[in-house]
């Protein structure tokens, strides 16, 4: 994180993602095979409606469904909502629209991108047609977006589809990928902040409310024990105990460590509340409830204003701690 000045409350930019996977089953995959040939098919229900994108089971008698209609690629703008700066991953990467479009021959709508150049380019009841990519993958960005009913050819920047998971050449598309991401900018309160400094010199900072005596760290601007600010700072050392853990032993993209490992739940010596963190230095095992652990520091250079200037907590040897001493921290 980076501050201006040095009681400035720091702030950063912040990335949360991950891939999201899943199997088609035999509706969705249907449809993303199709959209693969340049085809858009719906589903039939019960009262006769035509759902577009198909579902599984029907709104009305909750049974599975089975008849599989094609509808047009040429649709009705239902509604629709103007994007001014698009982000980064959305269809196309000029202003355009997300809009409700049903298809010709489907009863429901289907959420797409419209390019339409400008607000004034699109209204309800517009008469759109799907424009789609180049190389179709099985995804529903195989259309890569509507425009107007012979609208001038003029392809805008647009985004390439997310990738397909696996699978043979050729080979019906089974499994698909959804990129999800959360990007944004943290602020840190003031008093994270002095902790977060704190950490870029080897210290960990808590804070003690006023009134139940309890230590918190992370600290939180208010107790939420009494609802008072917690005004008081508290130097911790770098020694506790573990008081729950998780063994993990299932790897997932982006794994750092070899399983298995610990995640374990490290209540500070003089400190009321735990927080997450690597125990390593032992077999997963070996860990246990009480486990009296220290923290196991990064090279000096390696410091800055993060909790991982902490590689992990390892086993000091000590005997474990009685289970009453952190009974009411779990």
């Amino acid at each position: 994180m980076n501050a201006v000045g040095t009681t400035a409350p720091l702030s950063a930019p912040l990335d949360v993602g991950f891939d999201y996977t899943r199997s088609t089953g035999p509706v969705l995959g249907r449809f993303v095979n199709a959209l693969r040939e340049r085809r858009v098919l719906g589903v039939r229900g019960s009262d006769g409606r035509v759902h577009v994108p198909p579902v599984e089971y029907d709104p009305v008698t909750a049974a599975p469904l089975t008849e599989f209609v094609e509808v047009s690629g040429e649709g009705t703008v239902v509604s629709w909502s103007w994007v001014v700066e698009p982000l980064a991953g959305q269809p196309l990467q000029r202003p355009f629209a997300f809009a409700l479009i049903a298809l010709d021959g489907a009863d429901t709508s289907l959420l797409h991108a419209v390019d339409a150049g400008s607000p004034e380019g699109i209204h309800t009841g517009m008469r759109v047609e799907a424009r789609w990519a180049a190389e179709p993958v099985g995804h529903i960005r195989d259309i890569a977006y509507f425009a107007g009913v012979n609208a001038p050819e003029d392809p805008p920047p647009v985004s390439p589809p997310p990738p397909v998971a696996d699978r043979d050449e050729g080979a019906p598309v089974s499994t698909i990928v959804t990129p999800v991401h959360l990007s944004y900018q943290h602020s840190a309160s003031p008093e994270e902040s002095r902790y977060l400094r704190g950490l870029a010199d080897g210290k960990l900072i808590g804070q003690r409310c006023p009134a139940c005596g309890k230590v918190y760290i992370p600290p939180r601007g208010a107790c939420p024990t009494d609802g008072v600010p917690t005004t008081t700072e508290v130097f911790l050392p770098d020694t506790g105990i573990v008081t729950t853990f998780c063994i993990v032993n299932v790897p997932f993209l982006g794994q750092r460590i070899q399983p298995p490992y610990v995640a374990a739940y490290v209540l500070l010596d003089g400190a009321d509340i735990a927080f997450l963190h690597l125990v390593l230095g032992c077999e997963a095992d070996e860990v246990r409830m009480g486990m009296r652990v220290r923290a196991a520091w990064r090279p000096r250079e390696e410091w800055t204003t993060s909790l991982e200037n902490i590689a992990h907590f390892e086993p000091t040897g000590e005997p474990d701690a009685p289970y009453e001493s952190f009974a009411h921290h779990l």
